[in-house]
């Protein structure tokens, strides 16, 4: 490759090729500005090499490529069955599973997607290519071009000078760009987590049969030893792929009093405890599993819960930072995928402004902060406490407490607090876009059918062969699509003002459920179960026409 050098210069260099980066060119690139994207790995993702649960608002709400199109997913996640462990030596575990999809929905419609995250990645630097992004790897970035304190590029491991008009950072959790750059301060050890992933290969049969669509949560006192100390890190997930499993436990890096725990042996120790004694594990799941693979991995876990640091700029004059660069990690899922990928949107929307204005100065690219801290969704993930709050029910030992932390965090009680920044960005999407509606559902259904068919675009990706003649009710599906996409079409005026209006009414939906939750959740759950008969052999039905169906009835028509 020839190295050219400083004057060969781009619109937008973004560096990394992780969730957000190639979100960021692809969007630049298609607007037609010169767009390069370096990735110091040899392929995209290549340092995020584990798997993980992507929410389904990250899907719904991100980028058009993305939910109109079809990624690697591994496994539709209909929910959460969390384990509260009292005392694991008399098998005294109580069951929290209100935070599951109901039947017929589930598990066509779903709660998230297991994916890994290596191909995700490569899937998404592939569209940014097809968009017209130049793409480097094995290219490490070590510092910016500063001009009178301005940025202006980036300088490579090479030696070789790129000059740019923006530096959009997308370097992830391990980046330090932001840093040697003077825009961010280095995170504290207490708001950095070290994950303990064990990647286990298990047949497809007994992952279905054994976990469904449902993820697995273990919650326990710190001196059963089986997991890390309640709100310093997550106890046991396991996560199900399509045939494979991920068993993971994570822990803040210093804990109370500044104490910094060795924390490989500790995982050990966790690990031994609960896979010895766990029944279901020891029974169900260890017997049919081996080891392919045991990894380490760190993440920015509550930057989002200290003030100062979260109103730390991430922008600078040149420069943008998103994804977990900007710390926007969820504080109770562990999840930076749907903030990497709103943020990198918002970026590039800068960007482009930016570039077309001949203005990137701080004061403008301060617009990009703007939108991050105006974002609902961002804004309750990297604020949540349920997850830190549970140090306060160890601390008191309060069994109330710990049920109330967990159910509120990963239970039915999460409408609590994540209600009115749902209602707000659905209300603002129906406001920019009716016809999203449609498209939501078409998503569903055909993120089912590629999961069921192993089948997506690009590499890896199983071809959808000669296509299935229509049936009657596939076509009478399509055209139920077509009709309502030609009514949104027409309502746009009055749905776009309508959205708008009760947009402004959100704030209400979080102190409305909190008050009527209570009331309904017992009744809910209750019908749930007494309508179970009923309600799944329509799920089966659901299933079995997603599966036959031919997959060109769910994909998006494109208005002229």
């Amino acid at each position: 490759m020839d190295v050219k050098g400083e004057q060969d210069e781009y619109d937008v260099v973004v560096v990394g090729a992780g969730f957000g980066g190639p979100v960021a060119a692809r969007k630049c690139a298609e607007a037609g500005l010169k767009t390069l994207m370096l990735e110091r790995g040899e392929k995209a993702g290549e340092k995020v090499i584990s798997g993980l649960t992507i929410p389904f608002y990250g899907f719904l709400f991100g980028p058009q490529f993305i939910r109109d199109g079809n990624p690697p997913v591994e496994r539709p996640v209909d929910g959460i069955i969390n384990y509260i462990i009292r005392d694991i030596e008399t098998g005294d575990i109580d069951i929290d599973d209100s935070l599951k999809i109901p039947k017929p929905l589930s598990p066509v419609l779903a709660f998230g997607y297991n994916a890994y995250c290596q191909p995700f990645c490569e899937w998404e630097a592939d569209k940014a290519v097809e968009s017209g992004a130049e793409f480097r790897t094995s290219t490490a970035v070590t510092g910016v071009i500063k001009e009178n304190g301005r940025v202006k590029g980036v300088v490579t491991d090479g030696s070789e000078r790129i000059g740019s008009k923006i530096v959009i950072d997308a370097e992830g959790s391990q980046g330090l760009l932001a840093i040697s750059a003077g825009v961010r301060e280095k995170y504290t050890p207490d708001v950095i987590s070290l994950a303990d992933v064990y990647d286990y290969e298990m047949k497809k049969e007994d992952v279905d049969r054994i976990f469904g669509h449902s993820i697995r949560f273990c919650w326990g006192w710190d001196e059963q030893g089986l997991a890390p100390p309640l709100g310093y890190g997550n106890g046991l997930m396991v996560w199900p792929y399509r045939g494979s499993i991920h068993w993971i436990q994570d822990e803040c890096v210093r804990i109370s009093d500044g104490q910094t725990p060795n924390l490989v042996k500790d995982f050990e120790g966790y690990h031994r405890n609960i896979t010895s004694q766990l029944p279901w594990w020891r029974e169900e799941v260890a017997p049919r599993v081996s080891l392919r693979a045991h990894i380490f991995d760190t993440f920015e876990i509550y930057v989002g819960l200290d003030e100062r640091l979260r109103n730390m700029p991430n922008h600078a004059d040149g420069m943008i930072l998103i994804g977990d660069a900007a710390g926007l990690e969820s504080t109770a899922l562990c999840d930076g995928v749907p903030a990497a990928w709103f943020s990198a949107d918002i970026a590039a929307d800068v960007a482009m402004e930016a570039v077309k204005a001949g203005d990137t100065s701080a004061s403008f690219l301060k617009r990009y902060d703007d939108r991050i801290k105006a974002h609902p969704i961002i804004q309750w993930s990297i604020t949540s406490r349920e997850r830190y709050d549970l140090r306060r029910a160890q601390a008191s030992h309060d069994e109330r407490e710990l049920k109330r932390c967990v159910h509120n965090g990963w239970g039915l009680g999460g409408f609590n607090h994540m209600s009115t920044p749902l209602v707000r960005i659905i209300l603002d999407s129906i406001a920019e876009d009716p016809s999203i509606i449609a498209s939501w559902v078409l998503m569903y259904c055909r993120y089912y059918y590629n999961w069921a068919h192993e089948r997506f675009d690009g590499r890896g990706g199983r071809a959808e062969g000669s296509p299935a003649a229509q049936t009657a009710g596939q076509r009478a599906f399509r055209k139920t699509y077509e009709i309502t996409d030609r009514v949104l079409e027409r309502l746009d005026a009055p749905i776009k003002r309508l959205a708008s209006l009760l947009a402004h009414l959100s704030p209400a939906a979080n102190p409305m459920m909190k008050t009527l939750l209570p009331l309904i959740e017992p009744v809910y759950c209750f019908l749930i179960r007494f309508l179970e008969p009923l309600t799944d052999p329509l799920s089966r039905k659901l299933v079995e026409f997603v599966e036959n169906a031919d997959p060109a009835i769910f994909n998006v028509a494109k208005r002229k």
